[in-house]
């Protein structure tokens, strides 16, 4: 099946939603345990990921119900603009004012992290086409 009938299969407006809906819920938890970057940066970065796996694995089991096929090549679509997202909208977030950071900096400390969103449900998607055979 060409790439343009995959496309065809999902829902981009649900897929972008859900990807701000993964950013804005990180950055929420991100704002609301602030306090313990000052105190304890280690304990931050260790509950943001965990943060962000919750988020994308919550969008992805949302997404995935409507899917009955191409389960793999869906789940790298939705990991992509989610991805694309976060990273658009951080850079939005990151490039000026007082959270300001180079770029460089930003792939070190956050921007690797995405990669969560694209692996989980690129992982789903691969975990549906075993049980479903497809």
């Amino acid at each position: 099946m060409p790439v343009f009938d995959i496309l065809k299969l999902m829902n981009h407006k649900s897929a972008i939603l859900y990807g701000i809906g993964i950013w804005a819920f990180t950055f929420v938890v991100a704002m609301l345990i602030f306090p313990i970057w000052k105190t304890d940066r280690i304990l931050f970065e260790s509950i943001m990921p965990v943060a962000l796996t919750l988020a994308t694995t919550f969008a992805s089991v949302r997404s995935f119900k409507n899917v009955k096929d191409r389960f793999v090549w869906i789940g790298l679509c939705f990991g992509i603009i989610w991805m694309i997202s976060s990273l658009v909208l951080d850079g939005l977030a990151f490039s000026w004012g007082p959270m300001k950071m180079s770029l460089v900096n930003y792939i070190k400390d956050i921007g690797i992290t995405y990669l969560l969103v694209l692996v989980i449900p690129l992982g789903f998607g691969y975990a549906l086409s075993l049980k479903k055979g497809s």
